[in-house]
């Protein structure tokens, strides 16, 4: 199975969401089937087949995440996101202040769904393969 230490260094080369497709293309072959990452701390659980889990650490001072969704800004700013133009500490930050508390990569749909606090789904979209 895969270890946090593969995925990291496939996450390695990834400089702003226009790398995004390339990572889930790597992380998939390494056998990672689904992720969750979460705001506020960073970390994300990682997932395989038969049952496979693992996590990693926190990768940032804790966010708080907005009470209140600004579906509006958040689509807005991932798009810039998308096309290069924000780092990834800028991108959490963002989701941090419209309320997105985490997403969750799912490889065989190849989506991407942002949810909020009460896991209300806010946007969900297609992977570019």
């Amino acid at each position: 199975m895969f270890t946090v230490e593969q995925i990291k260094t496939a996450h390695s080369k990834v400089k702003s969401g226009a790398d995004f497709p390339a990572y889930i293309r790597d992380i998939k072959q390494l056998g990672v089937t689904a992720y969750d990452v979460f705001v506020a701390d960073g970390h994300a659980d990682y997932y395989g087949d038969n049952d496979y889990k693992t996590s990693s650490s926190s990768v940032h001072e804790p966010l708080t995440i907005a009470e209140l969704v600004d579906a509006e800004k958040f689509k807005q700013g991932l798009k810039e996101h998308q096309q290069g133009k924000t780092d990834y500490p800028t991108f959490i930050a963002l989701c941090a202040a419209c309320g997105i508390e985490k997403w969750t990569v799912l490889m065989d749909n190849m989506t991407c769904t942002y949810y909020d606090k009460a896991e209300n789904e806010i946007l969900a979209e297609e992977i570019p393969h």
